[in-house]
């Protein structure tokens, strides 16, 4: 049985380089190398997605993480999946330069292999680079168990061509020389000049390791920021990288400076992506059951989960119905300023007391059930303190992240029963209407060195109050009544069955139902004339749970069924608001 030609494990620079030096052979002898190669592959990354999903090396590529990186080798594949906080523009660097006769690449690295020689015949290449987190809010059971060390990427120190990596001073000065290139290219892009601190670069938490990831060959307009990602490259993380700045007395030193001094080596690993893919919730479901949506079968798994919101909403049947079409609700369309498919939930009637029961209960439900969770206890030293809005630093050129930098998808729990009375500052003000703008219009606000910025968002937000809540004016305003504390076990097959349930049916696309679409308009039409008081934003609400409710038995199109259990549901809700009302 035949090799494989490459070493994509141990020496994966090797495969690049060797498969450059073949794409070079091939093309004609007056062929223009700037058209041939800048922003294009030349068969490296297929043999990499080969290898990677063609023969299962993806099972040997560890995750980066708190633990691999403290064994992954240097210039190694590794997997890192994480969401774009940060979009640090172009960087040029010395993608090729020809030694001798020969064309040589640094595609894929920071450092040179071989020796550039001095005034030699080089290409200037550009790349994205992106600053990478991990998810925030991402929960424990969604993380990927980390490949152990193993002989075949830890041996990196040779490769299978015999080559040995020495660092002496020839290549010290190597490194500089592409350095210089590299930094005289970069003052070019004024957006990458004096970026970031070093005192960023973990995300505020050891444990959490972020990673500056370099983009190759894709379009700029693919990656967005909040978007997940998993990046598949090769991985660098060596302090010797680390920027050295020189005496000089050139008053163009700081526009020569490496960007990136400022992001070194030694604090923030790099990945030099190969493959790359945007993930949704989907992809975060590990040993998910590989079940056909069957309507028999989803309405089995309906029943199972609406049964264990009952039981930890205090068997109120009421409230675990319209918490299931919440957990299911997601932005579907924009049109003007409607977010077409949101449902933000308000559970009133909670105290301290019950809060610290059935608050927790819920809280640790949702965490169980979803990818990404977040919680907010909503209080006055809260508002006044904490930052919420993402903001440009105006000393370092970076986005410094605010706690409404979310991913989509995330699910976000307020809860006021702390609230207190007091007085807010101008910064609790802010982040009160920040929260309020991010609930009616999922959006939110960042703010740059001299403008603002609306950037869309998809945040499921469940407010929990004891009245109808004054900051936060939700879709759904509904009276929580537990008739009785239920400690639930849910078995790990049953926390799996739901979390495919719930991702699969809120990705469902609904398809239009012509007669349905007029029967609902004349059933709108007698509704509005029994209650003049109805308006546009009623009749918005009732369409929106009513395709959630049919989504929640795997169904594509709305039923009059399904409407006619909206309708049942929502004059049991407004019973319930006109009874406390009353009791008030």
């Amino acid at each position: 049985m035949v090799g494989l030609p490459y070493d994509f494990l141990a020496n994966p620079l090797g495969a690049v380089r060797l498969s450059f030096e073949k794409a070079v052979a091939s093309l004609p002898a007056d062929a223009d190398m700037a058209a041939a190669f800048r922003g294009k592959d030349w068969g490296a990354v297929d043999l990499f997605r080969d290898f990677l999903f063609g023969n299962g090396g993806i099972d040997q590529v560890p995750v980066l993480d708190a633990s691999t990186i403290k064994w992954v080798p240097h210039n190694t594949p590794i997997r890192f999946r994480g969401m774009v906080q940060d979009m640090l523009g172009n960087e040029l660097y010395v993608g090729a330069f020809k030694d001798g006769s020969t064309w040589r690449t640094n595609k894929f690295t920071d450092v040179s292999y071989f020796a550039m020689p001095p005034g030699c015949e080089t290409q200037l290449w550009d790349r994205h680079l992106l600053y990478c987190v991990p998810v925030p809010g991402q929960n424990s059971w969604t993380m990927e168990p980390s490949a152990s060390p193993s002989s075949g990427i830890v041996s990196n120190s040779t490769s299978q061509h015999g080559e040995k990596r020495e660092r002496d001073t020839q290549d010290d000065d190597m490194d500089l020389n592409v350095k210089e290139h590299s930094c005289q290219s970069s003052c070019l892009s004024d957006n990458l000049v004096n970026r970031g601190s070093g005192s960023e670069l973990l995300n505020g938490d050891s444990s959490s390791i972020s990673c500056l990831v370099k983009i190759y060959d894709m379009p700029e307009n693919d990656l967005k920021l909040n978007d997940v990602f998993e990046f598949i490259g090769i991985y660098t993380f060596d302090p010797e990288l680390a920027v050295h700045k020189d005496d000089s007395d050139d008053p163009m030193y700081d526009l020569l400076e490496d960007p990136m001094a400022h992001l070194p080596p030694s604090k923030v690993p790099r990945l030099h992506c190969l493959i790359c893919r945007k993930l949704a919730i989907e992809d975060f479901l590990h040993n998910s059951p590989a079940i056909e949506p069957l309507p028999s079968i989803v309405r089995g798994i309906r029943e199972s989960l609406l049964t264990h919101l009952t039981a930890i909403l205090g068997n109120d049947g009421v409230a675990a119905q319209y918490l299931l079409l919440h957990l299911l609700s997601r932005v579907r369309a924009r049109v003007d300023m409607i977010s077409v498919g949101k449902l933000a939930l308000n559970l009133i009637g909670f105290t301290r007391e019950s809060a610290s029961i059935f608050g927790c209960q819920l809280s640790e439900a949702i965490q169980r059930l979803l990818p990404f969770t977040h919680a907010i206890p909503l209080t006055i030293d809260y508002l006044n303190n904490t930052t919420l809005q993402p903001r440009k630093g105006n000393d370092t050129g970076r986005l410094v992240p605010g706690v409404l930098q979310l991913a989509h998808g995330t699910h976000l729990t307020i809860d006021e029963t702390c609230m207190q009375s007091g007085n807010l500052n101008s910064k609790g003000v802010e982040n009160a209407r920040l929260l309020k703008h991010l609930l009616e219009y999922q959006k939110v606000e960042y703010e740059f060195e001299y403008y603002k910025l609306e950037m869309v968002a998809d945040v499921q937000l469940l407010v929990l109050s004891e009245a109808k809540s004054n900051i936060l004016p939700a879709d759904l305003v509904l009276p929580f009544c537990p008739k009785s504390v239920v400690t639930t076990h849910p078995t790990g097959e049953e926390l799996q069955a739901w979390r495919w349930y719930l991702a699969t049916m809120k990705s469902l696309q609904y398809n239009t139902n012509p007669e349905m679409n007029q029967m609902l308009q004349d059933l709108m039409v007698a509704a509005m004339q029994e209650d003049r008081n109805m308006g546009c934003t009623d009749l918005n609400r009732w369409l929106t749970m009513g395709e959630l409710m049919s989504a929640s038995y795997g169904e594509k199109s709305l039923t009059l069924e399904h409407w006619q259990m909206i309708m049942e549901m929502e004059r049991i809700r407004k019973e319930r608001l006109k009874e406390r009302a009353a009791a008030c």
